[in-house]
């Protein structure tokens, strides 16, 4: 391969799901040329991937295409029954508040972000991204395969193959992103270490199209749960669900194999019956539109990059679909990857910086792969509540089902078991604080030396807001003077910028301090004052009790809304402060 023969690009993403398609869009918008590959010919044709939560949403808020995805989506509002039942059409057991549904965390979601959490299928999402990444100049060749790479202490020399010619060609860029999901070629080519283990048990989605309003509407939820009397379905267990994947004519059926077995050969006919015995009705008007095998993972990785490759989304956290993180961890990787990528690239930090990629993310993805599995196993423990077990016959579950609803002791144990069993779920189906209660610790954040005083509530259910450096800014609804429309605190902030947020007793000592860091850094900081007759006005006091810090303190906000550096007040050194702590978050000391 001759040097002119080489393309040449700053930064080669590896993958055009969520994952890829967000980290090109989010390095385009800063300038950084970048190619996307993928070695198929379209982006996905399946809804895998649905529940996006508030921090997800706001990435998309921040690329001004949160507006787009709410259109191919659905609300959070008709997310909110998740049932336990026989069947679709059968006996309803249980029913739970899902998805900030209940008023209490409904109260907590709206506190958390100016974004609510929807549904959005990962195929309606997916052509959202490479649209948005195209027109920031990114560039994506589909029909071209990964092959191999090398690096050394410049670039990274990758290997590719045109999949419709045939032949292939070589890719040389400064950096080089693995996006390219579970069974990552690039993480296994890098040798990164991971902890746990692939394919605990099987289990496949039939995606098919049938009108089941009747059933539903009346309850409506992106989940609806089956405990079946017999067969092997999710975990191994006999329970099936229907997920919604657009109301109510668009559905994903979920059901298990026996892994041991090898992966089953699944007919029509097959995914009818599952289709059929999960509704509890025979249905003669089903269109199937797909299958997808899958197994339950519990692996992360330990580390997430080497030397100028780095991995993100599912190719370094492989978990199970409960509780929704997949692509919402995916997306959030890249929001904290990509600025920190573009900075380096254009100058403005020093390489360093990306070490602080793997000491934040790391931790987080192995906190939502165990979160996520551990939902599994709850699965298991509701049937146990049930007092089923997988030596039961089908008549014994059926009689087993029936004792719950019996005037003994018995049944009184068994429905006070199930009380308990049923509220379990809420980890899986509302775990608000596992989705927005992340805390950074690494060289990119500035500690201020107060003592951390942890959660007041549980901190996997419950949102807690936090301005400490490492926590993301608290959303406080503000009102722009001019418009007198409301504006969240994230809205000052992000777009690939920092930001610093005062008050007007603090406002001339900052925008010194913001030019002191101009000049010996060559940084732009943004400043937002927050106050009376400023743009922004705290009208209903909200950003005043959030912020943590006096009127003439300061939040110094990353690119990814996350609280690098924080003063409790304006004192006279804080020009030398803010050049301190922007040297040390930039790597540049």
């Amino acid at each position: 391969m001759t040097e002119k023969n080489l393309v040449e690009t700053d930064v080669l993403i590896i993958g055009t799901g969520p994952t890829g398609l967000s980290m090109a869009a989010l390095l385009a918008r800063e300038g950084i040329d970048c190619i996307t590959i993928n070695k198929y010919g379209s982006t996905a044709r399946n809804p895998r991937a649905h529940i996006t939560n508030q921090r997800c949403m706001e990435v998309f808020r921040d690329l001004d295409i949160e507006d787009q995805m709410i259109n191919v989506g659905t609300p959070k509002e008709l997310m909110g029954e998740h049932v336990f039942c026989r069947s679709l059409a059968g006996e309803e057991i249980a029913r739970l508040e899902a998805w900030g549904n209940n008023p209490t965390s409904y109260a907590d979601h709206e506190y958390a972000s100016p974004s609510r959490l929807c549904d959005i299928p990962q195929d309606r999402m997916e052509p959202i991204l490479l649209d948005t990444a195209q027109k920031l100049d990114a560039k994506v060749r589909m029909y071209t395969e990964y092959v191999s790479h090398v690096q050394d202490e410049d670039f990274v020399i990758t290997t590719v193959r045109d999949r419709l010619r045939g032949d292939e060609y070589q890719i040389r860029s400064k950096y080089m992103i693995g996006a390219d999901g579970a069974r990552s070629q690039v993480a296994e080519d890098l040798g990164l270490p991971f902890e746990g283990k692939m394919g605990l048990s099987g289990g496949f989605n039939i995606v098919f199209q049938a009108d089941l309003s009747k059933y539903v509407e009346h309850r409506p939820g992106v989940i609806y749960m089956m405990f079946q009397e017999e067969g092997a379905g999710i975990g191994g267990s006999p329970v099936g669900s229907l997920r919604m994947a657009e109301t109510w004519n668009r559905w994903v059926a979920y059901w298990g194999y026996d892994i041991s077995q090898g992966e089953p050969e699944i007919t029509e006919q097959d995914a009818r019956d599952v289709i059929d015995r999960l509704v509890g009705e025979k249905l003669d008007d089903v269109k199937i539109e797909s299958y997808l095998l899958w197994t339950v993972n519990d692996m992360h990785a330990l580390e997430n990059h080497k030397g100028r490759v780095f991995c993100a989304g599912d190719a370094v956290h492989r978990h199970p679909p409960t509780n929704g993180l997949g692509t919402n961890t995916c997306v959030q990787d890249v929001m904290n990857l990509a600025w920190k990528m573009a900075m380096v690239i254009k100058g403005e930090a020093g390489p360093d910086l990306l070490t602080s990629y793997q000491e934040e993310r790391v931790p987080v993805a192995r906190q939502i792969v165990k979160r996520a599995n551990k939902s599994m196993d709850e699965i298991i423990y509701t049937l146990g509540a049930l007092g089923l077990n997988p030596n039961m016959s089908k008549e014994e579950v059926a009689a087993q089902f029936e004792k719950r609803k019996d005037d003994t002791p018995e049944g009184e144990e068994m429905r006070h078991a199930l009380l308990h069993g049923f509220g379990v779920h809420q980890y899986d189906f509302d775990c608000h604080g596992v989705e927005v209660n992340q805390r950074y610790t690494s060289a990119a954040i500035v500690t201020d030396g107060t003592p951390d005083p942890g959660f007041e509530k549980d901190e996997e259910l419950y949102y807690q807001a936090s301005s400490r450096p490492g926590a993301h800014l608290p959303h406080a609804w503000l009102v722009n003077k001019r418009t007198q429309k409301r504006v969240s605190t994230l809205d000052l902030c992000g777009k690939g910028k920092f930001t610093l947020l005062t008050g007007i007793s603090g406002e001339k000592r900052w925008a010194a301090a913001i030019e002191a860091v101009k000049a010996a850094l060559g940084v732009d900081i943004k400043l937002e004052v927050i106050g009376m007759g400023r743009a922004y006005e705290d009208s209903y006091g909200y950003y005043a009790k959030v912020r943590e810090v006096e009127e003439s303190g300061a939040l110094l906000v990353r690119p990814d809304f996350f609280v690098g550096y924080r003063a409790p007040i304006g004192t006279d050194t804080i020009s030398e402060e803010l050049v301190s702590a922007m040297t040390k978050i930039l790597a540049k000391g």
